[in-house]
């Protein structure tokens, strides 16, 4: 008779784990970066969840995601308040619950069909980490865009798994992680549970068995960490001057029209008589717009005279009765050249999705949101005297599709700017900064994350640091900057790969379902 999954826990150790989890496994992310503790949180999210019933599933899968959410986005509550933050923090712990209790099914339902051997214990891991990844793709594009922040993989940017990100892409790394941790305790209990099963006489020439099936994850993590870096090829450079101007850049300070440009210009006269290829300012690199303003014109035009290069900077441009959260090419002599608008505004941040619906909740925090950036439908990419440059705005960065896209339309090298001057020394910045890393190891790229107030970098395909500036400081980085053209298997295979596993983890679940209420109609 197959035999059905007992809990590990009571519910009440249950919960205490999962509370527990959250803030262990957001130590693994930046700014604590003690990445061995994402793999903890992960083993406690599944130990808790092992044999519970499906209300129990759902409540410690719940407490897991909220106990997550709360601690590694409170970010979020110094821009809108802690409303916004906890409203967010809550519909991603339901998205966590949901998985959750898919995850308890697959324990409860596969061996059932399957079969409770070392075999099928190796096919239940792969299906758990198939719907652990199934849950992050999901709600990392649904509702409004989604919320990518948080996937487990992110925390991995300096992690020995680093390498992996050019071969897997970020889901295809999340699923490794929990595949890895899920053998970890499938290897425990098959071996605890063919122990306790056998005569006294018999458990010594069981527990030389029993080792050799807790070798199977120990061989696995050592072929993850042996893989080798993708081999990026570089052709050439592009010697860049990127300038963190410290303005008062977040949206509610206070500050006179013109003031984020002149903080831009005056720590922009520190590139000045160096031999350039390209000046970058962040997203927030100006609050007057070129486009419309004569003054800012004047200005973006002195920039590229001195530095003898052409400009790419942030813009909030008005154009056919839009507003566009934009990046603008300025080339000296000529003026705007190209224009890239923000493809995914941020939901409640930067527009409010069905204003009139949410407005009815919580008038005051709508009210504050004045303005709602429209949807880009420009590509991702500048012509800048013959080298292709990819433009990225702030939380474009965790976005899976928009950063493969700007590779696949040419980019050489790509520019990521931010404005988290709304988030202050917390660890939004660091986490922003983390996921450029993972983004030039994914693609292949060198990546120029550039803030109007830290943390910045230079990163090249390798995940190395070129060059970086302190929080706060008016500053610029003038650095050489490897361009590349190599396409790595994440980039062809990465969304397919994600869509693979989910496929198979809930695939997997669907079938045993349907076969357990056969088996007992």
């Amino acid at each position: 008779m197959p035999h059905k999954p007992v809990a590990v826990l009571p519910l009440w150790a249950a919960v205490l784990t999962a509370l527990v989890s959250g803030p262990i496994l957001d130590a693994g992310f930046p700014d604590k970066s003690v990445w061995p503790l994402t793999f903890v949180g992960i083993a406690l999210v599944l130990i808790a969840a092992r044999g519970r019933s499906i209300r129990g599933s759902l409540l410690v899968g719940f407490l897991a995601g909220a106990a997550f959410y709360f601690t590694h986005i409170q970010w979020a509550s110094l821009f809108l308040g802690p409303v916004p933050m906890s409203a967010l923090s809550i519909l991603e712990a339901l998205f966590f619950a949901a998985g959750t209790l898919a995850i308890t099914l697959a324990y409860r339902w596969l061996p059932r069909v399957f079969g409770t051997n070392w075999g099928s214990a190796v096919g239940i891991s792969f299906v758990v980490a198939g719907l652990w990844t199934a849950r992050e793709a999901w709600s990392a594009v649904w509702p409004y865009g989604g919320f990518a922040w948080g996937r487990v993989s992110l925390s991995q940017s300096e992690s020995p798994l680093a390498t992996l990100f050019a071969w897997l892409g970020v889901s295809g790394v999340s699923f490794v992680m929990v595949f890895f941790i899920a053998l970890v305790l499938a290897a425990a209990e098959h071996t605890w549970t063919r122990y306790r099963e056998l005569p006294l006489d018999q458990r010594s020439h069981h527990s030389a068995r029993g080792l050799r099936t807790t070798l199977v994850p120990v061989a696995v993590f050592t072929l993850l960490v042996s893989v080798p870096a993708w081999n990026v090829e570089t052709d050439g450079s592009l010697r860049v001057g990127a300038v963190q101007g410290n303005g008062k850049a977040a949206y509610f300070d206070e500050r006179e029209r013109g003031d984020l440009l002149d903080a831009q210009l005056t720590a922009t006269e520190l590139i000045y008589g160096e031999d350039l290829d390209l000046v970058v300012w962040p997203e927030g690199g100006t609050d007057v717009s070129p486009l419309s303003n004569t003054y800012a014109a004047a200005a973006f035009e002195y920039v590229t005279a001195r530095a003898g290069a052409p400009l790419i900077s942030g813009d909030i441009t008005e154009r056919d009765g839009n507003v566009y959260n934009s990046q603008l090419l300025w080339m000296p002599g000529e003026g705007v050249v190209d224009i890239y608008d923000k493809r995914h505004p941020v939901p409640f941040g930067e527009y409010v999705p069905n204003r009139e619906i949410w407005a009815q909740f919580a008038p005051d925090l709508i009210g504050l949101i004045g303005r709602d950036y429209a949807f880009g439908t420009t590509d991702m990419v500048f012509d800048v005297n013959g080298v292709t440059v990819g433009v990225n705005i702030c939380f474009d960065i965790v976005d899976d599709q928009i950063l493969t896209e700007t590779v696949e339309q040419g980019a050489q090298v790509i520019i990521a700017s931010s404005n988290n001057a709304d988030f202050g020394r917390t660890d939004e910045s660091a986490q922003q900064l983390a996921m450029a890393r993972v983004r030039a190891l994914e693609l292949g790229r060198s990546v120029v994350n550039i803030s109007t107030v830290g943390l910045s970098a230079i990163i090249a395909p390798d995940g190395s640091t070129i060059a970086q500036l302190p929080w706060y400081t008016a500053a610029a980085m003038i650095d050489d900057v490897p361009l590349s053209n190599t396409i790595t298997p994440a980039v062809v295979v990465g969304r397919e790969l994600e869509w693979f596993v989910s496929g198979i983890g809930l695939g997997a679940l669907i079938i045993a379902a349907f076969a357990a209420r056969r088996r007992n109609a």
